[in-house]
This record gives C-alpha cells, structure tokens and sequence, in this order.
C-alpha cells in the first residue's frame, strides 16, 4: 500500500472518531491516534493530518457540495464511512489542486471497498463524479 492511501486510511479512522464522539476536538484526536499508532511513518501522520484539519476547516463547504450532488439521501441518512470517505475526497478535489482529481476519485473508491458495504464504492463513485464535473470545484481548486 502507498504511503498516501495509509494516510487516506488513518484520516479517515480520524474523521469517524470525530464524528462518533464529537465533543472531543481535532487536536485530542490527533494525540489519540499518535499515541495508538507509534509505527506510522512521519510523512503518512502528516498528510493525514493535513487532510483531517483541512476537512475539518472547510466541513461546511463539503457538506454541502455532498449534500447538493445527494439524490434522495440527507447527510445524517448516510454510512457515516461513506459520508467521511466523501469528505476526503471532496476536500481533495476542491481545495487541493496539487492531487490530480481522477487519483482522488479512485482512491475514494478503492477506500471505500476495504471500509464500506457492497454498495458503498458505487454510492462514493457516483456523488464524486457529480462534483467533480462542477465547475465551482474548477473555481475553487483555482483560487487556492
């Protein structure tokens, strides 16, 4: 496995702890995980890091670039996997330009297969390449 899909991994196991126990902040979750997880290499712990504190900075812009694209499905209706393994990528594809859009979309799903049901890869799939093809992802990817 890549350093980068560890890291996706470890962000991911962050964004459900804080959404499990939501009363404990970015910062306390990040020492947990540290503290449990002695054998990561440093560049994987801060790329997940990085990835955690961005979707947690812009969690109310990717909520509702999700919640646009959700057919049918509100936020709170959605596998709390699914809906964080999203948040990472969403946050890839609108606020980090230096990752190619396609190997976030991809990395989403193969997440998604490892930590989700059967439906899950589809389900991310699917509402990925909506924002993906939405021109205020370009806007957004471009102003950073």
């Amino acid at each position: 496995m890549g350093l980068r899909r560890e890291a996706r991994e470890l962000a991911l196991q962050m964004l459900y702890a804080l959404d499990a126990n939501p009363s404990v902040g970015v910062t306390e979750t990040m020492q947990t995980f540290r503290e449990e997880q002695t054998g990561v290499v440093a560049r994987v712990r801060e790329f997940a890091e990085g990835l955690v504190r961005g979707v947690q900075e812009q969690r109310e812009t990717i909520d509702a670039a999700i919640k646009a694209r959700s057919k049918n499905w509100s936020l709170s209706r959605m596998p709390r996997v699914d809906l964080n393994i999203m948040r990472l990528a969403v946050f890839e594809l609108m606020f980090r330009p230096d990752i190619p859009k396609k190997v976030s979309i991809n990395e989403a799903i193969e997440i998604a297969r490892k930590f989700g049901d059967k439906e899950s890869p589809s389900f991310v799939n699917g509402i990925l390449d909506e924002i993906e093809a939405c021109p205020k992802t370009e806007e957004t990817s471009e102003e950073q």
